[in-house]
C-alpha cells in the first residue's frame, strides 16, 4: 500500500506503540489524525511531526463514548475527507485482581478496550466499505505471556478485542476492507508494515 497521503487514524496516540506509529507513519508521507482523551502528550506527537514537515492533528475525544467516538470521526471527514487507516491503540490497564476490582473499574476496562474499539469500527468501517478501501488494526496482548496477576480484567478485554476483529474482517472483506488483530509487542511495528504491504 502506497502510505503518502493516506489518512491514518491512531487512537491512544500519545504514547508507546501509538506514538511510534504515529512518527513512522508521518516519515512515509501519511497523514496523521491522533487520538487520545487527554492532550497531555497527544499533542507533543503531533508538534514533533509537524515540526519535521509531516502532517498531523490532534483529535481529543474519548472513544468509549459514542458522541465522541462519532464526533471524532466526522472532525476527520471535514478535515481530510476519508480515513484509509485505522489503527486501534487506545486501551486502560489497572492494576487490580479480579477479586478485588469494583464494579466502575471493571466497565471501565471494557468501555475503552472493546466498546471504544467497536465504535471505531463501527464508523470508521461505513466510511470504508463507501469508499470501497481500508485497513483497520487492533493492537491486542495475550494473556499467558506476562506473569502479572492482577490484569484479568485486561486481559478478558483482549481476547474480546482479537474476535471482534475477526467478526467485523467477516462482514467487511466483501467490500475491500481488511481488519486484522495483532500482538502489541516490540515487534509491533515492523509487523503493521509488513501487513500492509501485503494489503
Amino acid at each position: 500500500m502506497e502510505l503518502k497521503n493516506k489518512v491514518v487514524l491512531i487512537t491512544g496516540a500519545g504514547k508507546g506503540n501509538g506514538r511510534k506509529l504515529a512518527e513512522e507513519f508521518a516519515k512515509r508521507g501519511a497523514i496523521i489524525a491522533t487520538n487520545d482523551i487527554s492532550p497531555m502528550n497527544v499533542e507533543d506527537v503531533v508538534d514533533s511531526i509537524n515540526k519535521n514537515s509531516g502532517k498531523a492533528k490532534s483529535y481529543i475525544e474519548d472513544v468509549a463514548k459514542k458522541v465522541g467516538a462519532q464526533a471524532l470521526i466526522k472532525s476527520i471527514e471535514d478535515d481530510f475527507g476519508k480515513i484509509d487507516i485505522l489503527i486501534n491503540h487506545a486501551s486502560v490497564q489497572p492494576h487490580v485482581s479480579l477479586l478485588k476490582m469494583d464494579e466502575w473499574d471493571w466497565h471501565r476496562v471494557l468501555d475503552v478496550n472493546i466498546t471504544g474499539a467497536f465504535l471505531m469500527m463501527q464508523s470508521v468501517g461505513r466510511m470504508m466499505k463507501a469508499q470501497g478501501s481500508g485497513v483497520i488494526i487492533s493492537l491486542v496482548e495475550e494473556a499467558g505471556k506476562t506473569s502479572e496477576k492482577e490484569a484479568g480484567a485486561y486481559f478478558a478485554s483482549q481476547a474480546g478485542l482479537r474476535e471482534l476483529s475477526e467478526q467485523m474482517n467477516l462482514e467487511l472483506n466483501s467490500s475491500h476492507v481488511k481488519v486484522f488483530a495483532i500482538e502489541n509487542s516490540e515487534h509491533t511495528i515492523e509487523k503493521v508494515f509488513s501487513l500492509l504491504e501485503e494489503a
